[in-house]
């Protein structure tokens, strides 16, 4: 459908090598866009470009970058429009996530988690943004999470960044509205990659399913609906906002 045609659009995708961010890479390049693609580790870039070629035949480029160092990600930016031209299509999804109770936080997961988690999106935002103004098209998309609207206990650190970059994108929209940039998050719930299930233990992982309306935990192919919506021209009226992608778990109220 022509709303979520991306040929001819460039999207940038962090953390891209697995999990969301592959699938989303899979989803946009299925929708005509080209991509430049950014993890730590180069062996599962190399797998997602790999296949993403072989499926597609679109243009996929990749950089090894560490974006816990704001330096990288700002030669990242540089990098990227260097091989492709131009970026149309941002989103940031890398993160992690080091549970500490309150009490108990260690200030380097913490300094880490504000570095990657919020630091880097503010700094590769703003390194694309001006591109974006020239041409008077962006579309800038946020991988929030549930746990930024809400929280489980240990936390602390994941869901202060993730509800700050809520908050990043509301303010962020209003800045470039008027630039023809949009500007929004998309709160996913329980997924099955690797981060949470490396967190979770069994009966942890049950009881995510259980609070979901739909009884289980997402594939992350669902995911690509909502992240073409919104970086494409079927969102071009949608800006400030958060799509909670959670299989309804914040619509329980107990």
């Amino acid at each position: 459908m022509q709303l979520f045609d991306l040929t001819g659009k460039v999207a940038l995708i962090t953390g891209g090598g697995r999990g969301l961010g592959r699938a989303m890479a899979m989803g946009f390049a299925e929708a005509g866009a080209d991509l430049f693609l950014c993890a730590r580790t180069e062996t599962e870039l190399i797998a997602t470009q790999q296949a993403i070629v072989r499926a597609t035949g679109r243009k996929v480029a990749y950089a090894v970058v560490d974006m816990a160092d704001r330096e990288s990600v700002r030669h990242l930016a540089a990098t990227a429009l260097k091989e492709m031209g131009r970026v149309d299509v941002l989103v940031n999804n890398a993160g992690i996530n080091r549970p500490q109770p309150i009490d108990a936080i260690d200030d380097e997961d913490w300094d880490i988690q504000m570095e990657v988690n919020l630091n880097s999106v503010m700094t590769l935002t703003r390194a694309l943004v001006p591109q974006m103004k020239e041409r008077g098209w962006g579309r800038i998309i946020h991988i929030s999470s549930v746990l930024g609207v809400g929280s489980k206990e240990a936390r602390n650190a994941y869901s202060a960044t993730k509800a700050a970059l809520i908050g990043l994108s509301k303010a962020s929209a209003l800045d470039l509205g008027p630039h023809g940039i949009t500007v929004n998050c998309i709160a996913p719930g329980p997924f099955l990659t690797d981060l949470p299930m490396s967190l979770l233990d069994a009966e942890q992982k049950q009881r995510f399913a259980d609070f979901t309306a739909i009884g289980r935990w997402a594939d992350p192919k669902e995911i690509v609906g909502p992240a073409l919506f919104l970086g494409s021209d079927a969102s071009s009226y949608v800006t400030g906002e958060t799509l909670l992608v959670d299989g309804g778990a914040y619509a329980r109220a107990l």
